[in-house]
C-alpha cells in the first residue's frame, strides 16, 4: 500500500489470499479495459480523435492519420505528447521537419503549429498536458544518463524538405482554444521559418533508446520508469528488460493500492506479463481505491519463474485526480474485464 504514485512511504502486508480474489466487484470502482481498435476511423484532424479518458489534467484521445493533414493545427489548450502506436512519416512544424516511426514519442509545446504526412497509415495516442507543460524528471542519484540519455532527443531541422514544403500556397490553421476550433487562413504556408535558436522546442524519444533500470533482487515500481512528467500526472515507459533472478524476488508486479492516483496503461507491443487476455491496443484504467495486480495465470508464470525477460512495451499514465469515461461505441469496453481477476477463460466484450 503506497501514497503519492509509489513516490511517498509504502507498507507491504503478508496476506492469507490474493487481495485481488473477489466473487464479487459493484460500483464505479471497479477496473475497466478498452479495446480501442475497436473505435470507428476519425477524421483527417487530431481534433477529429476519439477522447477515451480525460480530466482537468490530461486528456487521452485515439487518432489515425492515413493521408496528409491539407491544413495545420494550433493546440492553445495544452502541450500534446503524440505517442506513434503504428506507422511512420514526417510531423512539420514551426521549428522544422521531424520525421517519426512507430515507438516514438513527440512532444509539442503549446501553441506550436504543425501537421502530420504519412509515409504508412499512423495510428497514435495523443496524451494533451492541459495544464502546465511536460517536464523530464528529477533522476536523483542515479543520475542525468539514466534511463536514457538526454541525446537521444532529437529535434526539427530546417532541412530540403522543410524548404520544400514552403511558398506562397494559401494554408488553414485550425485553433483549438477552450474546446473550440477556430481557423486562421494564410496566403502562404506559416511553416516558413528560417533559423531558430532556443530550448522551447518539439522533441522525439524512441522506447528504444530507453534503458529501464533493474535489479535482480527487488520488483522496482513503476515509478523508476517515469520518462516525462507534467502538472498532477506521469508518463512512464515499460520497455523489454530482464526479469529478476533471486530466487525470493517477486518476479511480477506486487499486489498493490495506489491509493492517490488512477491507473492507466495503453499496451503497445508483446505480451504483458503481468496481464492475460490483453493485446495491443488496448487500454485499462484501474481508479484508485482498491487493490489490483497480477492476473492469476501472470503469477503463476512468475512464481515459476517461466520467463527470463519481458517483451512487453506499455505508457502508463498516473493522474493525481481521477479521470471520467469518455462516451465510447458498444463493443469498445470490455465489460468483463473485472471478473478476469477470478476465472482463466477468456475475457469478452
Amino acid at each position: 500500500m503506497g501514497k503519492e504514485g509509489f513516490f511517498g512511504p509504502s507498507t507491504h502486508f503478508h496476506h492469507r489470499h490474493p487481495p485481488t480474489g473477489w466473487s464479487a466487484f459493484e460500483g464505479e470502482l471497479q477496473p475497466h479495459a478498452f479495446d480501442l481498435n475497436r473505435l470507428p476511423p476519425t477524421g483527417p484532424s487530431p481534433w477529429d480523435a476519439a477522447t477515451v479518458l480525460h480530466n482537468g489534467d490530461v486528456r487521452l484521445r485515439w487518432w489515425r492519420c492515413d493521408r496528409p493533414m491539407d491544413h495545420l493545427v494550433r493546440n492553445a489548450d495544452g502541450d500534446e505528447l503524440l505517442f506513434i502506436h503504428d506507422g511512420a512519416g514526417d510531423l512539420f512544424c514551426d521549428w522544422g521537419r521531424l520525421p517519426y516511426t512507430d515507438g516514438d514519442y513527440l512532444v509539442m509545446p503549446r501553441g506550436g503549429m504543425w501537421r502530420l504526412q504519412p509515409s504508412s497509415p499512423t495510428t497514435l495516442l495523443l496524451i494533451e498536458c492541459t495544464e502546465g507543460s511536460y517536464q523530464l524528471p528529477d533522476k536523483g542519484l542515479v543520475g542525468p544518463h539514466a534511463i536514457f540519455d538526454p541525446a537521444m532527443l532529437e529535434t526539427p531541422r530546417l532541412d530540403d524538405a522543410f524548404r520544400a514544403q514552403q511558398g506562397d500556397i494559401e494554408t488553414r490553421v485550425r485553433v483549438r482554444r477552450r474546446g473550440r476550433i477556430g481557423t486562421i487562413t494564410y496566403p502562404w504556408n506559416p511553416l516558413d521559418a528560417i533559423g531558430w535558436h532556443g530550448d522551447l522546442a518539439p522533441v522525439r524519444l524512441n522506447w528504444r533508446a530507453i534503458r529501464p533500470l533493474t535489479s535482480h533482487r527487488y520488483h522496482l515500481p513503476p515509478s523508476a520508469h517515469t520518462t516525462f512528467v507534467a502538472k498532477n500526472f506521469v508518463v512512464c515507459t515499460f520497455c523489454p528488460r530482464p526479469i529478476e533472478t533471486d530466487p525470493g524476488a517477486l518476479k511480477v508486479p506486487f499486489f498493490h493500492n495506489n491509493d492517490d492516483y488512477d491507473e492507466i496503461i495503453f499496451y503497445h507491443r508483446g505480451q504483458f506479463f503481468s496481464r492475460d487476455n490483453i493485446h495491443p491496443g488496448m487500454v485499462t484504467l484501474h481508479p484508485c481505491g482498491f487493490t489490483h495486480g497480477p492476473h492469476p495465470k501472470a503469477f503463476e508464470m512468475g512464481a515459476k519463474a517461466g520467463r527470463r525477460e519481458t517483451d512487453e512495451v506499455a505508457v502508463m499514465i498516473d493522474t493525481r485526480f481521477p479521470v471520467e469515461i469518455a462516451e465510447l461505441p458498444a463493443g469498445v469496453e470490455q465489460k468483463s474485464y473485472v471478473d478476469s481477476w477470478k476465472r482463466k477463460e477468456p475475457v469478452t466484450p
